[in-house]
């Protein structure tokens, strides 16, 4: 296996698959039906409100686990809460693992106080840490990010918040992804 930097590559940035490569921008749309149970669940859709991704959660569950799955249920990677963490850390595993060589990514508080939310990514072969590969800049309270290539220029992403008239029981939130992302 060839080495890799912490760069991304010239041609496009791939952390899970180079299946979710788009030559393109592509737009998808978060979901999450307000008034259910269903805590940790909600969909991912296209332009046309075809379901892309579902990602799945537990109600009661001591690290916040969930489960991205793509449009046939299949589990693409999972996600939890570190148990002991300063910088409130998630961890990413590929499918449904949670065993450390299958991990992703990890993404942290920039710094332990903060009035907007910052994060740092680093990739799962950036061991070190010196140089996060990604930077997450958002406000929960506005329900809106922006995410950045390591370098805080090059913007990949952003997520916005959208009004829907015609469901006021869903939650929904515009996702615009940068093309080769």
């Amino acid at each position: 296996m060839a080495a890799q930097s912490g760069y991304p590559p010239a041609n496009g940035i791939t952390v899970v698959s180079p299946h979710f490569l788009a030559p393109y921008p592509v737009d998808l749309t978060i979901v999450k039906k307000l008034l259910t149970l269903s805590d940790g669940n909600f969909a991912i859709t296209d332009v046309n409100g075809n379901v892309m991704f579902k990602v799945k959660g537990k109600h009661i569950s001591l690290r916040d686990r969930r489960v991205l799955l793509d449009a046939a249920g299949n589990p693409i990677l999972s996600f939890q809460k570190k148990l002991i963490s300063v910088h409130n850390r998630w961890v990413v595993f590929r499918g449904d693992s949670s065993d450390s060589k299958d991990l992703i990514f990890t993404a942290k508080q920039s710094s332990l106080i903060q009035l907007k939310t910052s994060l740092d990514v680093f990739l799962g072969y950036n061991d070190k840490e010196n140089v996060c590969d990604f930077k997450v800049k958002g406000s929960w309270f506005d329900r809106s990010c922006t995410i950045y290539a390591g370098d805080g220029a090059t913007i990949i992403a952003q997520v916005n918040p959208i009004l829907s008239s015609t469901r006021l029981a869903n939650m929904r939130s515009d996702i615009e992804t940068i093309r080769h992302v």
